[in-house]
């Protein structure tokens, strides 16, 4: 019986993979639980699968997953909570900015009969720009989405197995794991921590990236920009109508006057900026509609432990679809 499994998704990670696995090794084996380590290369372009591959002759406990390409990390999350088998599962990255000294308290919070451990970092070096715009965001957020998402809370999380039986059974393509796991409730703590850099390597996540991935929180558990959208057509309808009331009495009483450019000017490039906006809203609801329609796996699987193994079940086995 597995009592814990360690899920780090992994893209191009092989600078520091050794020294994550000597640290979690380090953090877990005095508590005396049992566990496994599931790595799942999402793609990576180094020599990441190598070395997991080294990680997995010379360790039992390791376990790993090869993607046929990148697909992200939240397929990358998904595939590790589906190979993993203990009662718990923590996810966490492999470039060390998730501490994994702090898996020992995650687990004594768990024995407290919680179902989620959140570990919520401090912004403690951060850039003021990032910092600003990140807490601009998640006061959006608490305002406008129907989940509750914490400031600083992210995938350094622990899950017991019915939560992530509950994460897995939902069935949709586009995810935003965040907004999951707070969707599927049971009793959750958290604890702050602080902030630490990447032990090498650089970030995998730039501005675009965290925008694309911002609006997708934002849209995946919010139908209010289309409400939004609804709203604004309303009251550009009743301010028009007002406008066009106030022409027909300044008509009756000073007479006609010669239309200003610069009004109708103004008028038709306001209308249709709100119109282009509505339809981009609407647009990417219905790309969302038409990509979750499609039924297609979250990932395809190049390679597991057990192939490298030169097992019966690994006669080259052909590639796997992750099914939602």
């Amino acid at each position: 019986m597995v009592d814990v499994s360690v899920v780090v998704p992994c893209f191009d990670e092989s600078e520091v993979i050794g020294d994550f696995h000597a640290a979690v090794v380090a953090a877990l084996e005095p508590t005396g639980a049992a566990f496994e380590i599931c790595y799942v290369d999402d793609g990576s372009r180094d020599g990441t699968v190598e070395r997991l591959r080294e990680l997995a002759r010379t360790d039992a406990r390791v376990r790993y997953t090869s993607f046929s390409r990148n697909f992200g990390k939240e397929s990358a999350m998904l595939a590790g909570m589906r190979m993993s088998r203990g009662a718990a599962v923590v996810l966490m990255d492999a470039d060390l900015q998730h501490p994994p000294e702090l898996l020992p308290r995650m687990l004594e919070l768990r024995l407290h009969g919680y179902d989620q451990v959140v570990a919520q970092r401090d912004r403690a070096g951060e850039g003021a720009v990032r910092k600003a715009f990140s807490r601009a965001y998640y006061r959006l957020v608490r305002r406008f989405m129907e989940v509750e998402i914490a400031d600083g809370a992210g995938d350094f999380r622990l899950l017991s197995r019915r939560a992530v039986e509950a994460v897995l059974s939902l069935p949709e393509s586009n995810r935003f794991s965040k907004g999951l796991f707070s969707w599927i409730g049971f009793d959750t703590v958290s604890f702050r921590y602080e902030n630490v850099e990447r032990a090498a390597g650089a970030s995998k996540w730039g501005g675009r990236r965290l925008l694309n991935y911002g609006v997708d929180g934002l849209l995946s558990f919010n139908s209010r920009p289309l409400r939004l959208a609804v709203h604004t057509g309303l009251w550009l309808f009743l301010s028009a109508f007002a406008y066009a009331l106030w022409i027909v009495a300044n008509a009756l009483l000073n007479g006609v006057d010669t239309p200003g450019y610069a009004t109708l000017i103004t008028a038709v490039v306001g209308l249709s900026g709100v119109q282009l906006a509505t339809l981009g809203v609407i647009g990417e609801y219905v790309g969302r509609i038409y990509h979750e329609s499609k039924r297609r796996p979250h990932y395809v699987v190049r390679e597991t432990e057990r192939d490298a193994s030169g097992s019966p079940a690994a006669d080259r086995a052909p590639a796997r679809a992750g099914r939602p």
